[in-house]
């Protein structure tokens, strides 16, 4: 999972040997352009949802399960808290989501919540602080089957990423989100407090750009570009150390070449002096 990646790649079945509790389900391949949806439970799949009146048995077009409303919403049991442990970025958490008044216009009714991921939900709310200039604030467990529950499924103003994320306002009350399909586009409409504001605008922009994604694996390289690659690297200071050896090797070479030629000169001449000395000597 990549937060800002541009997802994409061939999407891959979870293979039998895995001992992964959704084997045989397809897996990534989908692509940023693609993550935003919209109020409607199951809404946000580029891929997989042929059946629109239930979430169960979908693929995963973005590298991650759907979230979990409780009670067997469109089938969403098999996703449940039994697998936070296994789930890409860890359990569900909930992260409330405040607007700085010294860049926004914002009230104090104005606060938003994130849904997802623990992973997903941390990174995301550190690019809200950057680039929205929301107030720090840390995650903690979500529990949709709580009566104390901080989110409903009422409150939900967005999912994204395949409906394994999603904003809420609290001034929101979706009266179509427990009857309408995936691909329903009818729902209630959003207070003005929430359809106007900009830092609502800005939390929607980032989600949709900022939202970890599974990215496509890194294409594999030749060999010829490797050697190419290791050539460029190594290749000049390769070439001058082959160049200065073997300007070593001659410069060897010839010192032994002139080193004998030196001991046969020398043995030439005490060759001729011994053969004068005898000369001398037998000299009558």
């Amino acid at each position: 999972m990549d937060q800002w990646g541009g997802g994409d790649g061939s999407s891959w079945k979870i293979g039998n040997d895995s001992h992964h509790p959704f084997v045989g389900r397809d897996f990534g391949g989908a692509k940023r352009k693609d993550i935003g949806g919209t109020r409607a439970f199951g809404s946000g799949y580029p891929y997989g949802a042929d059946d629109p009146t239930t979430l169960a048995g979908r693929s995963f077009p973005f590298g991650t399960w759907p979230l979990y409303w409780g009670e067997n919403f469109m089938g969403t049991d098999e996703y449940g808290s039994h697998l936070d442990v296994v789930r890409p970025g860890g359990q569900l958490v909930v992260v409330p989501i405040r607007g700085s008044k010294q860049h926004y216009n914002v009230s104090d009714d104005e606060v938003y919540y994130a849904i997802g991921d623990k992973e997903s939900a941390t990174f995301v709310m550190l690019s809200y602080v950057d680039w929205c200039h929301a107030l720090p604030a840390w995650p903690t467990k979500f529990d949709p089957t709580s009566p104390n529950s901080t989110v409903k499924l009422e409150q939900v103003i967005r999912y994204y990423r395949g409906s394994s994320f999603a904003l809420s306002s609290p001034a929101y009350n979706n009266t179509f989100a427990r009857s309408s399909f995936s691909n329903s586009t009818e729902s209630s409409p959003l207070p003005d407090l929430v359809e106007y504001s900009p830092f609502r605008k800005c939390l929607d922009g980032v989600t949709v750009s900022a939202l970890a994604i599974m990215n496509k694996p890194p294409k594999k390289v030749s060999l010829g570009v490797t050697l190419g690659i290791v050539f460029g690297i190594l290749g000049i200071p390769a070439i001058l150390f082959i160049i200065y050896i073997s300007s070593c090797a001659w410069g060897a070479v010839l010192a032994i070449k002139d080193h004998i030629n030196g001991v046969h000169e020398r043995t030439k001449m005490r060759r001729e002096a011994r053969n004068a000395a005898l000369n001398y000597e037998s000299y009558p």
